[in-house]
């Protein structure tokens, strides 16, 4: 069952592997959820296929539109496409949540650690979009292949943010994702979190590990806030 009072999900490069997993798992929890593409065409071929599979409505459009008309925005570009993405819809996220999953993987070296001279990828998105925008980091760590499916998946997902109603609107989303949302702190903690994606993806291919993630062990307090 959906977090109510959310409003539109719309997520700016839904026709991507995480973007896609996370829409349908937004869209089938009850989410309003709009997808979003550098080709529009494309965006509404995707969200038309959703929209068929689990007889819910769905939209899609350019990012920029589908920006526009999100109270909620997730950011699920690939890190050099993050710059182009933040600057088309910069303008239209100001008084908005804004979701950001990017990780800073810099290819072929996407084992070894590359974090941008931010200090991380959310917050080079914060720099950009300014203070208007209340800029939250998470969903480094889970594997897009394992959501695209409808398995549990073993995953807590690190929530990174200043602005902590916007965090704890993000743990909810997390939580509606079948994921279990933890509170992590500042943005700038994100850095920890983007990092850990490159030994993940090591430790993967180490161990021949089919999509290893992150799981917080002991007991913790899950009351109302946390």
């Amino acid at each position: 069952m959906a977090t109510t009072g959310m409003g539109i999900i719309g997520v700016v490069g839904g026709t991507g592997n995480l973007g896609a997993a996370l829409a349908r798992r937004w869209a089938k929890a009850g989410h309003r959820v709009l997808i979003g593409s550098r080709d529009a065409e494309r965006a509404l071929e995707a969200a038309q296929r959703l929209s068929q599979e689990l007889d819910i409505e769905v939209g899609g459009s350019d990012n920029l539109s589908v920006a526009k008309q999100a109270e909620l925005i997730v950011m699920a570009v690939p890190f050099a496409s993050q710059e182009e993405a933040l600057d088309q819809i910069a303008t239209v996220v100001q008084g908005k949540v804004l979701v950001d999953t990017t990780v800073p993987l810099v290819p072929p070296k996407v084992m070894r650690v590359q974090l941008p001279e931010e200090g991380s990828a959310a917050l080079r998105t914060q720099r950009r979009l300014g203070d208007g925008v209340r800029v939250v980091s998470a969903f480094h760590n889970v594997a897009a292949h394992k959501l695209t499916t409808d398995a549990e998946v073993d995953c807590d997902v690190l929530v990174f943010g200043d602005d902590k109603e916007a965090r704890s609107t993000v743990v909810a989303l997390a939580n509606d994702a079948g994921l279990r949302g933890l509170h992590a702190g500042a943005l700038g903690n994100s850095a920890a979190a983007e990092a850990m994606t490159s030994i993940l993806i090591f430790m993967n291919r180490h161990y021949r590990v089919d999509g290893a993630g992150i799981r917080i062990t002991g007991t913790l307090d899950l009351g109302e806030g946390s």
